[in-house]
């Protein structure tokens, strides 16, 4: 016959806690999932806000290079031309700087100090503009020409 032989629990723990299971759980919690998708989506905002910032100050640096080089170009039309054919104007660049725009204003100086030599000076003011009003730049020049020595 057979002896039944009486095992106690606490004799069974020690085993318990080191007996390996034969396939343990493979993949990630949903914790372990949330956590890392939560870093990336910080990591990812940071990212946009600077690109969204560098393209903003790509837009500017392009539009504080060209208008002056653009507002040159008509100073240097204007400076070309006799001086009665010398008005107020405006156009565009055309397709080349496509959304340019620009406007001259053309004034007779006064000025106590200079008498006479005064009447023989023009102010130019030179504004171009980008997208209507949304960017602009002004310039201003003083053109003197005798009137007698038109050509």
């Amino acid at each position: 016959m057979k002896t039944k032989q009486t095992v106690y629990f606490w004799e069974m723990i020690p085993s318990l806690l080191t007996r390996r299971r034969s396939n343990p759980p493979s993949g990630f919690t949903l914790l372990e999932v949330m956590v890392s998708l939560s870093i990336i989506a910080i990591a990812l905002l940071a990212v946009y806000g600077n690109y969204s910032q560098t393209i903003s100050m790509n837009i500017d640096q392009k539009f504080n290079t060209t208008a002056p080089l653009l507002a040159a170009r008509i100073v240097a039309d204007f400076e070309n031309r006799p001086l009665a054919e010398i008005s107020d104007e405006s156009g565009d660049f055309g397709v080349e700087f496509d959304g340019y725009s620009w406007e001259t204003v053309v004034e007779t100086v006064s000025s106590e100090m200079l008498g006479s030599i005064a009447d023989d000076l023009q102010s130019i003011g030179v504004t171009v503009s980008f997208n209507g009003d949304e960017k602009v730049f002004h310039c201003k020049t003083v053109r003197f020409m005798r009137k007698g020595t038109e050509s």
